[in-house]
């Protein structure tokens, strides 16, 4: 079986449809003129764009990447899927309005700058070393009570995510929020000139990406692109109990909306973890205070959850709309899932990436769980660079003092006999019942979510 090329962004939804409406996004000579493309057959309308043909919805505009794969290789199967056009830079193809271009992915960086220019002003960008795909869940369901909200689907965050939820947003958008990741110095600083935010979120600097990024300086160096980036009208949202993510309200002639703190302008207290993971607490801010209870799990969301209320509070959403919104918030897959096997054992699916301190959050969150064994399957926490070897310790021992029985997936640094699959996996957790709590946790390259799957199963 042949596969698609792999890229972070993925293939983002189709949006833009009201009822049962198709709303005509661009016509293909628009696409061509933003690209500095050539058209080469009709001029038809497109919905939206893929980079995927198997997820691909009719009417799509179709964007080849080279990946595993090269995406032309699909052009073909796009066209079969009912693409409404493609970007090609092989030259025109049959049956379809193809706008050649040079280069698809930079044209894809073109069309999403061009999105961007249809869209309001209110445009959220969220970084962060941990966090912000969660904060990104929850600022959309809390902007949602009183806007209409396109966000990154899952963690479509690089130089091809950005431009394709852009494209994607319907064109009845009041409010577009930006997942904004970054792999070196200048990414971020790129994305924003797409994206162009006028509200800024940063959740936290932490010990991710460092191969590439360097120390925890470097790393604030980057996401403080994105306030850095703001216009003077903007705000940004930045969490005060990290020091460095608080000083980069230097770096920006914006507004500067705190929170993390007890004294900052958006806080917590009273919090409380029921067993369910579900943490509930009163919201208090200038705009207004309300009781919340998190429809996400863990009590590190509370962070997450209070950039978000700040973002829809100075959105002009209610306090009392935005405790409502962060109620019913859900996640995006692999994050904080917490299932119960049929042998009654409970499984804490957290599986979709690893840095230092989500690990210790999540194995802090583990042992809240009302049972008496506890079980961490944790995979290789990547691109730590020279630290990786002392942290991942660090998390052993983290893992020894709470008491939680630590399985090595596919790696030593641990300091434990590794497994090589979820076959050794299962073997080495043993037999399970109502008294086990398992969390399966690692960075992407570990796939551990197949492990929480049969776990579950």
């Amino acid at each position: 079986m042949t596969t698609e090329p792999t890229a972070a962004a993925g293939g983002a939804e189709a949006v833009g449809t009201i009822g049962t409406v198709t709303v005509v996004r661009f016509r293909a000579s628009e696409i061509a003129e933003a690209v500095d493309g050539v058209l080469h057959g009709d001029d038809t309308g497109v919905d939206g764009a893929s980079i995927d043909s198997r997820t691909l919805s009719p009417g799509q505009l179709f964007v080849p990447v080279v990946g595993v794969r090269d995406g032309h290789d699909f052009l073909v199967s796009a066209v079969t899927a009912g693409a409404g056009a493609v970007l090609s830079a092989r030259g025109p193809v049959d049956g379809v309005a193809t706008v050649v271009v040079d280069d698809a992915e930079a044209a894809l960086v073109r069309l999403g700058h061009h999105a961007r220019g249809r869209l309001p002003e209110r445009v959220v960008g969220i970084t962060g070393s941990v966090g912000k795909t969660s904060t990104k869940d929850l600022c959309a369901v809390a902007l949602a009570t009183r806007f209409r909200v396109s966000a990154s689907q899952k963690s479509f965050n690089n130089e091809l995510g950005v431009p394709l939820t852009l494209t994607n947003a319907a064109d009845d958008t009041e409010v577009t929020v930006l997942e904004m990741g970054a792999r070196g110095r200048g990414h971020i600083a790129a994305l924003c000139a797409v994206g162009r935010p006028t509200i800024a979120v940063v959740t936290a600097v932490e010990l991710v990406h460092a191969e590439l990024m360097g120390d925890l300086d470097g790393i604030a160096l980057t996401k403080g692109e994105l306030p850095e980036s703001l216009p003077p009208d903007g705000v940004a949202v930045l969490n005060a109990a990290y020091e460095r993510v608080a000083a980069m309200a230097a770096r920006t002639t914006a507004r500067v909306v705190r929170y993390g703190t007890a004294d900052s302008d958006v806080r917590a207290t009273g919090v409380v973890v029921d067993d369910e993971l579900r943490a509930r607490f009163r919201l208090e801010t200038e705009w207004g205070a309300a009781d919340v209870r998190l429809g996400v799990r863990g009590a590190h969301q509370v962070d997450n959850a209070l950039a978000a209320a700040a973002v829809a509070l100075v959105c002009g959403v209610p306090v009392d709309d935005v405790a409502a919104g962060l109620a019913v918030g859900e996640l995006s897959p692999w994050r904080m899932d917490l299932g119960t096997a049929t042998s009654g054992a409970r499984i804490l699916n957290d599986a979709y990436n690893a840095s230092p301190a989500s690990v210790a959050a999540a194995l802090q969150s583990l042992v809240s769980l009302r049972v008496s064994r506890f079980h961490a399957v944790l995979g290789p926490m990547a691109e730590l660079g020279d630290e990786g070897p002392a942290e991942h310790r660090r998390i052993a021992a983290l893992a020894q003092s709470l008491g939680v029985a630590v399985v090595a997936f596919r790696t030593d640094e641990y300091g434990l006999p590794p497994v090589a699959d979820v076959d050794e996996a299962l073997a080495a957790l043993g037999p399970l019942d109502r008294g086990d709590a398992v969390l399966v946790k690692g960075s992407r390259v570990a796939g551990l979510e197949l492990l929480a799957e049969v776990l579950l199963s």
